[in-house]
């Protein structure tokens, strides 16, 4: 570091190892000692904003997007009497809805008590734009608001990024995680567009595994209707995956 002019800010610097729970009783990582500094191991990090913790459950993550979308939600909500329902919705883009959509792709195959969290943010914001009462049925207000739910949020985001993968839209060390599917002999379905599904031995567990990109591309691209895959343009794309979504909230 030295040689190339570099200082270590210790107080930005974290050492984290990723691990189940089912394996916690591994002993620690040693502390690392660079020049004068001594960094030490740690249960968090951050990293663009993500809170990651060492087991990856994402629950301090969640917990911190609750917390800036409630504020959101309250400081909106004090001035919603001097607004119209566009311009309110244009400050919960900015202030509730972003938040809850900033790097959620590492959010998916999360469990439902975290997801619930995330859409209990959602549904008081909506009612925050159409001014319904708290009893209302949120579904068929969030399709009238053309609001994904928060679970399809996530899922859109996965997939989006699996076209841009697909189409060389994306980093070469996202594209080489995903492969197109190319049966032994020539079947109907070879003209798809179809992901291999990686196998159970690399997958390995069903709670880490299961969550990973090239584990969660192929199953939730080969479940998409075949017009939605072939698409022709990234906006095409976008578009028709958003209807997909929206009708199956019906």
């Amino acid at each position: 570091m030295i040689a190339n002019s570099l200082m270590l800010n210790d107080s930005e610097t974290d050492i984290i190892r990723f691990s189940s729970r089912f394996s916690r009783s591994l002993s620690d990582p040693p502390p690392i000692r660079i020049t004068d500094d001594v960094i030490t191991p740690s249960n968090e990090a951050r990293d663009l904003g993500v809170i990651l913790d060492c087991e990856l459950a994402m629950s301090k993550h969640v917990n911190a997007l609750c917390r800036n979308a409630s504020f959101g939600i309250y400081k909106n909500g004090r001035i919603r009497h001097l607004l119209d329902q566009q311009t309110t919705e244009l400050l919960v883009h900015a202030f509730i809805t972003s938040r809850i959509d900033s790097c959620n792709g590492i959010l998916y195959g999360l469990p439902h008590s975290e997801i619930s969290k995330l859409q209990r943010m959602q549904n008081p914001a909506a009612r925050l734009v159409t001014r319904v009462r708290g009893r209302v049925h949120m579904k068929p207000v969030l399709r009238r608001l053309h609001w994904l739910p928060v679970r399809q949020r996530i899922e859109f985001k996965v997939l989006l990024l699996t076209y841009k993968s697909l189409h060389n839209m994306a980093p070469s060390y996202i594209s080489e995680l995903i492969h197109i599917y190319t049966p032994p002999r020539q079947l109907r379905s070879s003209d798809e567009l179809l992901l291999a599904t990686p196998s159970l031995r690399s997958v390995r567990t069903t709670t880490y595994g299961d969550r990973s990109f090239s584990a969660a591309a192929p199953r939730l691209w080969n479940a998409l209707p075949s017009s939605i895959r072939q698409a022709q343009t990234l906006t095409q794309f976008k578009c028709n995956l958003k209807k997909h979504f929206l009708s199956s909230m019906s």
